[in-house]
């Protein structure tokens, strides 16, 4: 398999395994970051209410963590945002390249 990024923020055209390009066209990794947003607030939210459910109160402490979330999760989580986004994409509309590679490999 191919790797996805050449360094920490810059990904590959393309696959050198398959030959898949990654970016199809401009705006193509919207869904991805929409994944990550998802991923980021679903965190922070489950945070606040576990913490809030089990001290009975919102402290500063707290409100002070979920900023730190806030800020640390998107970046640690960009790169597997990207990566579900490339699987949903090839799950729900996958490209006829791929499909003839894999044929002429059942021959």
């Amino acid at each position: 398999m191919g790797r996805l990024y050449r360094s920490l923020f810059r990904m590959n055209t393309h696959c050198d395994y398959c030959g898949l390009v990654y970016e199809r066209e401009q705006g193509y990794f919207i869904g991805a970051i929409y994944i990550n947003v998802i991923a980021t607030e679903s965190l922070l939210l489950g945070t606040l209410l576990i913490y809030g459910l089990v001290t009975g109160t919102i402290s500063q402490t707290i409100l002070t963590v979920l900023i730190v979330l806030a800020i640390v999760m998107p970046l640690v989580f960009y790169h597997h945002s990207r990566s579900l986004w490339l699987c949903l994409d090839h799950l729900l509309n996958p490209r006829k390249r791929q499909i003839e590679h894999a044929s002429s490999e059942d021959v």
